[in-house]
């Protein structure tokens, strides 16, 4: 987030710089906005141009999509700007250093002026926009947590309530006889003989 607010910043200060250039001298004091788009592809002439038919006007393209890529994020689109910018202010030097035999920096209002320096600087922001823009992330797409099942799983339905004081149901035995192996002590024990008459089974008294 942070890199694409740094990012626009660099982006549309660079735009800016790249429009606002041609209303700067260019070379010899001559505005940029003087040459005509068509000098950059024939020659440089000394006739002057109209403002929308100057160089302004790629300058200006490249300023509606470094404000595109902006508002999409796209750092392509602001590559592709910067691309525009630099890509024309060289055009123009070769032409004008064809013209003028070589290109000179003075400091007397002669040769390469700051128009020249706004465009290219220009041009750079909106590279080094592009470069620290992060663009657009991938939407994580995150699964809603499943719904409980509705019908029975291998574990069988939950257990009901037990009944105050009974087993749990589904129990197969109670609770004497779940603690024991068999079952509970005396209930399947082979009943005791009845006490004697003092005689035993041949008749004879007992000892």
């Amino acid at each position: 987030m942070i890199r694409n607010v740094v990012g626009s910043v660099l982006a549309l200060a660079g735009a800016t710089a790249a429009v606002w250039s041609p209303f700067r001298a260019w070379y010899d004091g001559r505005h940029g906005s003087d040459y005509a788009i068509g000098d950059l592809f024939t020659g440089i002439t000394g006739d002057g141009a109209g403002v929308l038919r100057s160089i302004l006007l790629p300058f200006a393209f490249a300023a509606l999509v470094t404000l595109l890529g902006v508002v999409l994020r796209s750092r392509l689109l602001v590559a592709a700007a910067g691309v525009i910018v630099l890509g024309f202010t060289v055009l123009w030097m070769v032409r004008v250093g064809q013209a003028e035999g070589s290109l000179v920096v003075s400091g007397d209002g002669r040769g390469l002026g700051d128009g020249v320096a706004n465009a290219f600087g220009g041009g750079v922001l909106l590279m080094l926009g592009a470069l620290v823009m992060s663009g657009r992330g991938a939407a994580s797409h995150r699964l809603p947590p499943a719904p409980p099942p509705t019908h029975p799983t291998l574990d069988g339905p939950p257990p009901a309530h037990p009944a105050p004081g009974g087993p749990p149901p589904g129990a197969p035995y109670d609770a004497e006889t779940r603690s024991l192996p068999y079952g509970a002590p005396g209930r399947f024990d082979v009943p005791a003989e009845p006490p004697g008459d003092g005689h035993d089974r041949d008749g004879r008294p007992g000892a």
